[in-house]
């Protein structure tokens, strides 16, 4: 079996992410003298074409860029309901959560080219057709489908508009003409051939009633300012809602302060297992378009819950409350550029709907909605469904870059990103001991990854195999405790160290990552 780099060294950069094409392209990029933001588009523009399954064009993005010392630039390219979007006809229909799949209704217009396109204008130094033709050139020219695609490709057998997705092996060529095509024409004329031309008329179309013409002509990216929290000696960021980025930076604020023992112990596993409930256990009233995510991380909020962390024994967390499809990838280059980049499906290959004539999968991220009259998150026209997608960056105090991180993993994403960050910052592992060492995520019992805090206090600890040492303490402690495989996200980080080297890791679970330099 071949095996790529999951970790690399350098001065000059390096970029990380689920598929060794995607660095490699990244990383060219970096050796033409292009930006961190050049090898970050184009290493996302190869994963929609190789990685179906995990994220695609129909998608979302959200990106954080650090450029200068201090506030990194923020960018949420999630896109909106369509005009049509109707909440109460779907509670005359029945519906008393959103469609989970097979209903367009569940698709919000897709927001990743739009969010190339702003991080291109903004950071970008190569062409735009540069940075793009890698992407277009496996998907005209073909690529090696991995054994992870060939798998996931049983789940839409029979699907409409996915052909090419029948009865596929590891090691066949794929090619994707239609993509090709229009990635092409992206390239050459710019955002408006995408959503005013076939792919947006194509999707219009599809939408029967779901989509205006206006929904296509309104960007849907904007930059934003990111959410920050100073923890662990650091300054932690993250993106801020729709997205739930909010509850890995809270997390590490309810334990800041509070004497963290080795990873090895069950009682580590226990304090960031408190943490994260006691952060998230209300995401389903606090979490929509528009909240304020920096109130979310108040002092006076967080110290209350800190009061409720019991070292010993698990909390209860209040009553109830109203496979994954998402790739993260990170770059840096040599003048000190970050970037910390996710997009994503939502669940496996989306909404199970591919726009006639183009290929092209579409999310299922309405699935965050509710259909709860007067909610702040009810589906409805123009609004942004809540978001698991959190990627994250931390600096120096002084704003220098420390590190670039983030996984997928759904409502897990947080819970990844903090034992991530307190692996780094508090126990100094090594980047690739980070992302090596055993993981731990809440599920419901039969979750979908994205009904986690529907009910806190019936929450299960699914530890992963390698974690069986903590499996006893914790539930001597009062933990419902699952020692299983699990889906603990696909993370990738780069470090920057003092002396200005970049060390990179990539995700160990998966045999097609790769974390590679120039």
């Amino acid at each position: 079996m071949t095996s790529y780099p999951l970790t690399s060294t350098s001065t000059a950069g390096a970029v990380c992410t689920v598929d060794h094409r995607a660095s490699a392209a990244g990383v060219e990029m970096l050796r033409r003298g292009g930006s961190a933001t050049d090898a970050a588009i184009a290493a996302s523009a190869v994963l929609t074409v190789t990685t179906q399954h995990m994220c695609g064009l129909g998608g979302d993005l959200w990106a954080l860029v650090h450029h200068q010392n201090g506030e990194p630039d923020c960018l949420n390219a999630s896109g909106f309901a369509g005009s049509g979007a109707d909440a109460s006809q779907l509670r005359s229909e029945g519906h008393t959560t959103m469609p989970f799949r097979g209903d367009i209704r569940s698709v919000p217009v897709p927001g990743c080219v739009d969010g190339w396109v702003a991080l291109h204008e903004r950071h970008g130094r190569l062409g735009f057709s540069e940075v793009l033709a890698p992407a277009i050139g496996l998907a005209r020219d073909g690529f090696e489908v991995s054994g992870h695609l060939a798998r996931a490709s049983e789940r839409v057998q029979g699907l409409a508009g996915a052909d090419q997705y029948q009865n596929i092996n590891k090691g066949d060529t794929m090619v994707r003409p239609n993509v090709a095509r229009l990635l092409t024409d992206l390239a050459n004329n710019g955002r408006d051939s995408w959503y005013l031309g076939d792919f947006g008329q194509a999707l219009l179309a599809f939408g029967d009633g779901e989509y205006h013409q206006a929904d296509f002509e309104h960007v849907h990216a904007e930059w934003v300012a990111p959410l920050g929290l100073q923890a662990w000696g650091h300054q932690l960021y993250t993106v801020p809602p729709a997205s739930q980025g909010y509850l890995s930076l809270a997390a590490a604020g309810i334990l800041e302060g509070t004497p963290i023992p080795p990873d090895e112990s069950p009682a580590w596993a226990h304090l960031h297992i408190e943490a994260a409930k006691l952060a998230g256990y209300d995401r389903p009233d606090v979490l929509f378009d528009g909240a304020d995510g920096q109130a979310l991380l108040d002092e006076d909020r967080l110290s209350a819950r800190r009061a409720q962390l019991d070292p010993q024994a698990a909390s209860k967390v209040g009553g109830t409350y109203g496979d994954g499809g998402t790739i993260y990838l990170c770059a840096t280059d040599a003048d000190g550029m970050g970037v910390s980049l996710i997009q994503s499906n939502a669940s496996g290959f989306g909404a199970h709907l591919v726009v006639p004539g183009t290929g092209v999968f579409l999310q299922n991220r309405g699935l965050g909605f509710t259909t709860e009259a007067g909610h702040p998150a009810e589906y409805g026209p123009n609004r942004r469904p809540p978001h698991t997608l959190s990627p994250a960056l931390v600096t120096r105090l002084d704003g220098t870059l420390r590190t670039v991180l983030g996984t997928m993993g759904g409502d897990a994403q947080p819970q990844v990103v903090l034992q991530m960050l307190s692996r780094l910052l508090v126990g100094n592992a090594t980047p690739s001991d980070v992302l090596t060492r055993p993981r731990w995520v809440l599920e419901q019992p039969k979750s979908n990854g994205f009904d986690t805090w529907d009910t806190p206090n019936e929450l299960h600890v699914i530890v992963e195999p390698e974690g069986e040492t903590w499996v006893a303490g914790l539930t001597a402690l009062g933990h419902t405790v699952e020692c299983r495989p699990v889906n603990a996200g696909h993370a990738h980080l780069i470090d920057i160290g003092p002396d200005g080297t970049h060390r990179g890791a990539a995700e160990p679970r998966v045999s097609t990552a790769a974390a590679l330099s120039p």
